[in-house]
């Protein structure tokens, strides 16, 4: 077994127990599009150390089963795109902790999604999305819905913020809208400060403008992306999730690291894993 990858290969997550059809499709799907590999991954956690209980039945089936998942999902893969360069690998260890591994030589991480809730999420022994999310060194696509691909005008809406990781995410999209040959909505959410020396609408007109910026030299750079500016009040993730009702995916940035427990993603890119009805891509800070 290998726990190494290309730098342009996609990794999709493959869980023998739950649906991978979505997951896999859309990660397919991308490496067909960027022109690269797809790795197909099955993680087996280590058997538990105890005197009392033998846990080598269990951990064989565990095994056993992911090795016959992957030939599924591997011959399905193929038969979707026949010219993709598709590996597989069964790997030790727990599933979150190897695919956050890969994410360091992975183009992308690719995960299914069950919309648990957050207490849930957090409960869940097999639980990938937070943890993989906040830890990835690479963006990470979670799955939870089917692309809207029958909308009249294709798109993707990206969240401006001005920080760093906004600056990832949105290079990020520009570059997919541009593969996709669709549109692309650069939505800065503003909230009104309860207090300001400035009026209302300085301040509106300001987030405008740094909305403007951020984006010029990316449309300069991708002149056949439609672009559109969108500046709503609201909540983020409330405001980003409608905006996103019909897109292909949302695209954010995540800031930091996960922290010890790996589950600090930022309250917008949490909200939107939970709340957002297309595909969330999640791009780290460079």
């Amino acid at each position: 077994m290998t726990s190494t990858t290309g730098r342009s290969d996609i990794v999709v997550g493959i869980d023998p127990v739950k649906n991978w059809h979505l997951a896999l499709a859309w990660a397919a799907d991308e490496a067909h599009l960027r022109g690269a590999g797809l790795r197909l991954v099955v993680a087996v956690p280590p058997q538990h150390d105890t005197q009392h209980v033998d846990d080598t039945p269990r951990h064989l089936a565990q095994q056993q089963a992911g090795t016959e998942a992957l030939r599924t999902a591997l011959a399905w893969a193929h038969a979707r795109h026949p010219g993709l360069k598709s590996t597989s690998a069964l790997l030790d260890g727990f599933p979150a902790g190897v695919l956050a591994g890969l994410s360091h030589e992975a183009d992308m991480i690719v995960l299914g999604s069950r919309h648990l809730s957050r207490t849930e999420e957090f409960l869940s022994a097999g639980s990938l999305v937070v943890p993989v999310t906040a830890k990835a060194h690479c963006p990470v696509a979670v799955v939870g819905d089917a692309e809207h691909v029958t909308q009249e005008t294709p798109y993707l809406v990206v969240g401006v913020d001005g920080s760093e990781s906004s600056r990832a995410a949105l290079a990020w999209a520009f570059e997919e809208a541009d593969l996709r040959r669709c549109a692309l909505r650069a939505v800065a959410v503003w909230q009104p400060p309860v207090f300001s020396l400035h009026g209302a609408d300085t301040l509106f007109h300001a987030e405008r403008r740094l909305l403007s910026e951020a984006t010029a030299g990316w449309a300069e750079k991708y002149p056949d992306v439609r672009l559109t500016h969108e500046v709503p009040i609201g909540s983020p993730v409330e405001t980003l999730a409608d905006a996103a009702e019909h897109a292909l995916a949302v695209v954010v940035g995540r800031r930091g690291r996960g922290g010890y427990t790996g589950m600090r993603v930022g309250s917008v890119v949490h909200g939107l894993l939970h709340r957002a009805h297309c595909p969330v891509i999640t791009v780290p800070a460079r």
